[in-house]
C-alpha cells in the first residue's frame, strides 16, 4: 500500500447555476482546494479534469487545458471522460501518477453545466452514456434503464417501493445541514410515494436531479506531504473496472460486476476488507443504485441490501452510514463533478470538519463508489485517516 495524501479539497454548492460555465465552477472548486491546502497553482505538476457533457451543454471540447487555465494552473492537463464516473476516474489517474513517482502535486476533479439545458435535452444528453445503436435508438433513457433493474430486483429478491423510498428519505435527511447540497429539505415516505411517476417504480424523489457544480482535490506524494505538513487523510486503495455497455448484454440486471471488481481491487490495494469500512459515499443516481452499490461493495449479500435503509442500518446513526453528504439524490449530481465531490465530502467527514462528522467521530476508513451509465464503468477509492 502506497498512501497518496489529500492536501486539500473544494467544491461548489450544487444546484442551478445555469448562467455559470463549467470552467467557472471548476475554478471556484479548485480555488477552495488551494485555500484548504495552503498550496498555490504554481505547485501543481499535472491536472486531470472530469467532464462528460461539455460538447452537448456548452459546445466545448478539449476542456482539460481550459479547466487548468481557469484554475490558474500552467501544467499538462487532460480531460477524463467516463460518463458519470468521469471525475472518479480523474482521481484514480492522479493517484497512479503520484504513486509512480512522476509528480508530487496533482489537481484532480471535474465540473458539469447541465441546468442550462431543458429537461428533455438534458435527458437526451445523459443518454449518450448508453449504447447509441441498441439502447438510445430504442428510446431507452437512464430512468428507464434503472427502472428495469429495479423491477428485476423485486422479481428476483423481493423488496418494495417503500424500501426504495426509505433510501431517498435517508439521504435527504443527511443533506439538511449540508450547505453545499442542492436539496436541504426533509421528506417522508408518503411524499416519495405520492410524487409524480417518472418511470415505474420510480417517482420524482427516486431520481437524482440535473445539477451544475464543480469539485476539486489536491493529491500529493508522501514526501511532499511530510515536507509541507499536509494531508490528514490519504487515498490508500483504488480500483476501476467495467462491464458491457448495453444493459441487455449483461449476465444479470441485478448485479454490478464492474463495481464488485473495482471494490475488490481497492480493498486489496489498501489491505482491508468491506468490514473495515466505517462510512461510505456511493453512487445513488437512483434509489435502486444505492441498493446495488452496497451489495456490490460487499456490505450486504445479494438481495439483502434492499432493506438496509428501511432498518436504519445505513442512516447517520446506523452501523454503516452511507451518503452522509446527501448522496447524488439530495446533494445533487453534476455528472462530471460527482466523483470528485465524493472525495471532497468524505475527506471532510474523516477530518472532522464536515457538518455530519460528529455522528461518525470515530470513523477512520471510508470508501467512495462512482459509477458510469448503468455501471458499465466504476471507480472505487478507499480513504483513511493518516495516523
Amino acid at each position: 500500500m502506497t498512501r497518496v495524501p489529500i492536501a486539500g479539497v473544494g467544491m461548489t454548492k450544487f444546484g442551478k447555476n445555469g448562467e455559470r460555465t463549467a470552467r467557472e465552477l471548476f475554478a471556484e472548486a479548485a480555488g477552495k482546494a488551494f485555500e484548504d491546502s495552503g498550496l498555490s497553482p504554481d505547485d501543481v505538476d499535472e491536472v486531470y479534469y472530469g467532464n462528460f457533457m461539455g460538447e452537448i451543454a456548452e459546445q466545448q471540447g478539449h476542456s482539460g487545458p481550459l479547466a487548468a487555465d481557469a484554475a490558474g494552473v500552467t501544467a499538462p492537463a487532460t480531460r477524463i471522460e467516463s460518463a458519470c464516473a468521469s471525475s472518479g476516474a480523474a482521481v484514480r489517474h492522479g493517484v497512479n501518477r503520484v504513486r509512480n513517482g512522476d509528480v508530487d502535486v496533482v489537481l484532480v476533479g471535474g465540473a458539469e453545466r447541465m441546468t442550462n439545458l431543458s429537461t428533455a435535452d438534458g435527458t437526451a444528453g445523459l443518454a449518450a452514456a448508453a449504447d447509441a445503436l441498441w439502447e438510445i435508438k430504442a428510446g431507452v433513457t437512464f430512468p428507464g434503464a434503472y427502472s428495469l433493474m429495479a423491477n428485476r430486483y423485486f422479481h428476483e429478491h423481493g423488496g418494495s417501493r417503500e424500501d426504495l423510498a426509505e433510501v431517498a428519505v435517508k439521504n435527504h435527511d443527511h443533506a439538511v445541514e449540508n450547505e453545499l447540497a442542492q436539496f436541504q429539505m426533509e421528506i417522508d415516505v408518503d411524499k416519495v410515494l405520492d410524487a409524480p411517476t417518472v418511470c415505474s417504480p420510480f417517482g420524482l424523489f427516486d431520481c437524482s436531479p440535473m445539477s451544475d457544480g464543480g469539485s476539486a482535490a489536491l493529491l500529493v506524494s508522501e514526501d511532499f506531504a511530510d515536507d509541507h505538513d499536509l494531508g490528514e487523510v490519504a487515498i490508500t486503495g483504488t480500483g476501476q473496472d467495467g462491464d458491457r455497455l448495453a444493459l441487455h448484454d449483461r449476465v444479470s440486471m441485478t448485479r454490478t460486476p464492474a463495481a464488485e471488481r473495482a471494490a475488490e481491487m481497492a480493498y486489496d490495494d489498501a489491505g482491508i476488507g468491506p468490514d473495515d469500512i466505517d462510512v461510505a459515499e456511493v453512487h445513488d443516481c437512483f434509489t435502486i443504485a444505492e441498493v446495488l452499490a452496497i451489495e456490490a461493495l460487499g456490505f450486504y449479500e445479494q438481495g439483502e441490501g434492499i432493506t438496509a435503509a428501511t432498518n436504519g442500518e445505513t442512516a447517520i446513526d446506523g452501523d454503516l452510514p452511507v451518503n452522509l453528504s446527501g448522496g447524488l439524490k439530495a446533494k445533487g449530481h453534476p455528472v462530471g463533478a460527482t466523483g470528485g465531490a465524493q472525495i471532497s465530502e468524505l475527506t471532510k467527514i474523516l477530518r472532522g470538519d464536515h457538518v455530519n462528522s460528529d455522528a461518525v467521530s470515530d470513523a477512520e476508513i471510508g470508501l467512495t463508489h462512482n459509477a458510469g451509465g448503468t455501471v458499465a464503468s466504476c471507480v472505487v477509492n478507499v480513504l483513511e485517516v493518516m495516523n
